[in-house]
């Protein structure tokens, strides 16, 4: 019984995926999921509640297998900027490809279930930037997750608004972190350092 209630489960997501790939996030509508993944109502309502929920359930699994499976813990001698835009363009990369998953992503985060999106990959990236950062000052790692996250957020948004394309946003977003991770003094003063301090 189990057993098929998750291949029901499966087959549902499934369907949720392709629409939002071939048709985007308004395509997904409870009928027409049930109507193709041949269930009633009430057995999607039964395993995921909402629609909300269904959408968000898909791109959490959607993720899972093309952006955070990817993602590994820092390397020997890498540095934190080369690790954080490691993982940024394991993240990034498959929206290129997919964009109109950044779309439902987008707009799944505004819905009433999306600080679940950004739970579930919070936790799996969280330990690797904390990682990275091994013995930064906390407030330091605070405020690199404060400033990188409303960059990314503000990237996603210009994206959804057609403002930026998508492959914009890995650019901006590598940018930033260089900026956030970097000696933020003048190169001739990084390269002399007893001229920083006349």
């Amino acid at each position: 019984m189990r057993e098929r209630a998750e291949e029901r489960a499966d087959t549902i997501i499934d369907v949720v995926l392709g629409l939002l790939e071939s048709e985007g996030y308004d395509a997904v509508q409870v009928r027409t999921v049930a109507r193709r993944a041949r269930v009633s109502l009430s057995t999607i309502y039964k395993l995921f509640g909402t629609r909300d929920e269904l959408i968000v359930t898909a791109l959490e699994g959607w993720m899972d297998a093309n952006a955070y499976a990817g993602l590994t813990m820092p390397e020997p001698n890498e540095s934190p900027y080369e690790t954080m835009v490691r993982v940024l363009r394991t993240v990034v990369e498959p929206w290129e490809q997919h964009p109109r998953m950044l779309e439902a992503y987008h707009r799944a985060r505004a819905g009433p279930s999306g600080k679940r999106l950004d739970q579930h990959g919070m936790a799996i990236v969280q330990p690797i930037v904390e990682a990275a950062l091994a013995g930064a000052d906390p407030q330091y790692l605070s405020d690199v997750n404060l400033v990188h996250g409303h960059v990314v957020r503000g990237a996603i948004d210009r994206f959804a608004n057609g403002e930026i394309a998508v492959t914009e946003i890995l650019p901006i977003l590598e940018r930033a972190l260089f900026r956030l991770t970097t000696d933020n003094r003048p190169e001739s003063a990084r390269a002399r350092p007893e001229a920083a301090g006349h």
